[in-house]
C-alpha cells in the first residue's frame, strides 16, 4: 500500500464510536466534529425504518448510528482494495469518500417512502447541497476531504467526470456497496429477524478493485452475493413492505399530498425536517387526524387487495391521480350503505424497487447475471413481482362494519381490478 494513502486510511483515527453492530468505530478527531454539527444530528432524530417500529418494536435505530456504520465499512472497504491494488487512489480523494460515507443521507427526509413519490428534490441532491454549505463545508474541509469532490460523490448530478470520482461513486452505490451492507445487517439486527446478516469480513476480503467497475468479483463470492439478494427480498417480504408498515406509510403520504394538492403546504417546508417536526407541521398545517392515528398506532386496515403475481405493475403505477380513484370508490361505497368517506380509504401501490447485479466475475469472465449463479435474471424479476400487493386501507372505526356489508368487499375489488387493467 502507498505509504500516503496508508496514512490518510490508518493514522490519527483515534476517536472511538461504540456501535452495536460493528463494535468500536474510529474516526479522525476531525471526522468525529462532522457528527456533532447540527445537520448530523438531525439524523439522530430520523428513524432509519420509519414507522417498521410499530410492528418490530426494535427498530427505533437512526439514520445517525446507520451512517456511521456506513463510514466503518467504507473505510474497511477502502483499506482492503488498497492493498489489493488500487494505486489510482489519493489521500485527498480516500478522505473525500470517507466523509460521502459519513454525510451520504444528510439530506434524508423522515418516513422516506411517504416522501419518494413526491415532487422534491431527491436526497443525494438535498445532501450535496448541504456539504456545500457551512458548517459543514468547513468541516469537510478540516477533515482532509475537498467538499466539491465530497458533495459529487453523493449526488451523481453533479459535474465531475475524473476516473477516481466514477471510482467512488460506484463504490458508494452499488451492488456490494457499504450502504446495503451495514442496513441489512443493522436493520434484521434492531428488527430481531435473521435475514439481514451478511459475512462481512469475508465480502469485504475478496473484492478486487476495478477503476471503471469499482469492484469485481470471483465465483467464490457468488454465493454471497446470492446472499444480498434473498436477503434483500426477505427484509422487503418480511419488514420494510410488511402491510402494516405499508398502511401507516400509506397514511403519511396520504396526508402530505392533501396538504401539498390543497395547497395548505409547500414543498420546501418538507425540507431539513425530522420525525417530530414532520408530523408537526401536518399536524398544525392541514389538521391531524391521519398524523394522529399513525402516531398513536391507530393504522388502517386491509379491506381489500391484489394478491403479488397478478399486479399488473405498468397499469397501477401509472395512476397519477390517485386521490381520485378513491374519492370515486368511496362513492361506489357510499351508494351501496356503506357511509365512508375518501379521507377514511387508501389505496396502496408499492413503489418500483430494484435488486443490483451489476458486477463483474473475473474468472468466468462474465457478468454476474450470466455466471454459474442460479440467480439469473428471470429468478430477480420473479422475486420483485412476488413483492408487489396493492390493497385498499380503510379507517379502523369501519373495520366491524365493513364486516355486514357482504356486497362491499366485492365493490372493493372489482374496482381494484379495474385499476390494475383487468378487462
Amino acid at each position: 500500500m502507498n505509504k500516503s494513502i496508508s496514512a490518510s486510511l490508518n493514522e490519527d483515527y483515534t476517536h472511538p464510536v461504540r456501535d452495536v453492530l460493528w463494535g468500536h468505530i474510529y474516526m479522525t478527531e476531525k471526522q468525529a466534529l462532522l457528527t456533532e454539527s447540527a445537520p448530523f444530528l438531525r439524523l439522530s432524530r430520523i428513524m432509519q425504518l420509519g414507522p417498521v417500529y410499530l410492528v418490530y418494536p426494535g427498530a427505533t435505530h437512526t439514520r445517525a448510528s446507520h451512517s456511521i456504520g456506513v463510514y466503518h465499512l467504507g473505510r474497511r472497504l477502502l483499506q482492503n482494495l488498497s492493498e489489493r491494488g488500487a494505486d489510482w487512489l489519493t489521500p485527498e480523494g480516500v478522505k473525500s469518500f470517507l466523509a460521502a460515507c459519513l454525510l451520504h443521507d444528510m439530506g434524508h427526509f423522515p418516513y422516506t417512502h411517504s416522501l419518494k413519490e413526491l415532487s422534491l428534490s431527491s436526497h443525494e441532491t438535498l445532501t450535496g447541497a448541504i456539504i456545500l454549505k457551512e458548517p459543514i463545508k468547513s468541516l469537510v474541509g478540516a477533515s482532509g476531504a475537498d467538499p466539491a469532490f465530497t458533495a459529487a460523490i453523493v449526488d451523481k448530478e453533479m459535474p465531475g467526470n475524473s476516473q477516481e470520482l466514477l471510482f467512488y461513486r460506484r463504490l458508494l452505490s452499488g451492488a456490494l456497496d457499504p450502504d446495503k451492507l451495514d442496513y441489512l445487517n443493522r436493520d434484521a439486527r434492531y428488527c430481531g429477524v435473521p435475514y439481514g446478516a451478511q459475512d462481512v469480513d469475508f465480502i469485504l476480503s475478496r473484492l478486487n478493485p476495478d477503476i471503471k467497475n469499482g469492484v469485481n468479483i470471483d465465483s467464490r463470492l457468488i454465493p454471497n452475493v446470492e446472499s444480498i439478494l434473498f436477503s434483500k427480498y426477505l427484509m422487503y417480504r418480511t419488514v420494510y413492505w410488511h402491510k402494516q408498515v405499508r398502511a401507516a406509510t400509506a397514511m403519511v403520504k396520504k396526508a402530505l399530498i392533501n396538504g401539498l394538492e390543497s395547497g395548505k403546504l409547500s414543498g420546501d417546508e418538507l425540507y431539513n425536517l425530522d420525525d417530530m417536526s414532520l408530523f408537526n407541521l401536518l399536524e398544525q398545517k392541514i389538521g391531524g387526524s391521519l398524523v394522529e392515528s399513525v402516531r398513536e398506532s391507530r393504522i388502517f386496515a386491509t379491506a381489500a387487495e391484489i394478491s403479488p403475481g397478478q399486479v399488473n405493475l405498468k397499469e397501477v403505477q401509472a395512476i397519477k391521480n390517485r386521490a381520485q380513484f378513491e374519492d370515486q370508490l368511496a362513492g361506489k361505497l357510499r351508494a351501496a350503505g356503506f357511509e365512508i368517506g375518501g379521507e377514511d380509504l387508501i389505496i396502496d401501490i408499492p413503489e418500483p424497487v430494484s435488486f443490483e447485479t451489476g458486477l463483474y466475475v473475473s474468472d468466468e469472465k462474465v457478468n454476474f447475471s450470466g455466471s454459474s449463479s442460479a440467480f439469473k435474471e428471470e429468478t430477480v424479476n420473479a422475486f420483485i413481482k412476488t413483492l408487489y400487493t396493492v390493497r385498499v386501507f380503510i379507517s379502523q372505526k369501519f373495520v366491524k362494519s365493513l364486516k355486514t356489508f357482504t356486497d362491499v368487499y366485492s365493490i372493493i375489488q372489482r374496482e381494484l381490478e379495474a385499476i390494475n387493467g383487468y378487462s
